[in-house]
């Protein structure tokens, strides 16, 4: 069994900064790909981004490109997203995830957070 916990989210002003990030337990976790997925009010889960589960191989939506990084420390057990220039419409629940393969589908991901929440406002 794995566990993920989310930190860091919060209010931000457009075009502000944060860091999330998603403390990982469990057996093997560091065997895992890991990713981030956000869910605006209303909307459907979204991915985000993707890390491998060496850190050496990512991949991201194509509306984070330039402005979110995900890097994991794998002595640490954590996944990171560091977002910047954020816009209004990064807003939503952001949920880390966990699975064997890295994917940009929810469904592939078998583990998942409990969420964090981030809001920015205009």
């Amino acid at each position: 069994q794995v566990q993920l916990v989310e930190s860091g989210g919060g209010l931000v002003q457009a075009g502000g900064s944060l860091r999330l990030s998603c403390g990982a337990s469990g057996r093997a976790v560091n065997t895992l790909s890991m990713g981030w997925f956000h869910q605006a009010p209303g909307k459907e889960r979204e991915f985000v981004a993707a890390v491998s589960w060496s850190g050496r191989s990512a991949n991201y939506a194509d509306s984070v490109k330039g402005r979110f990084t995900i890097s994991r420390d794998i002595a640490k057990n954590t996944l990171y997203l560091q977002m910047n220039s954020l816009e209004p419409e990064d807003t939503g629940v952001y949920y880390c995830a966990a699975d064997r393969r890295d994917s940009a589908v929810a469904d592939s991901y078998a583990y998942w957070g409990q969420g964090t929440q981030v809001t920015v406002s205009v």
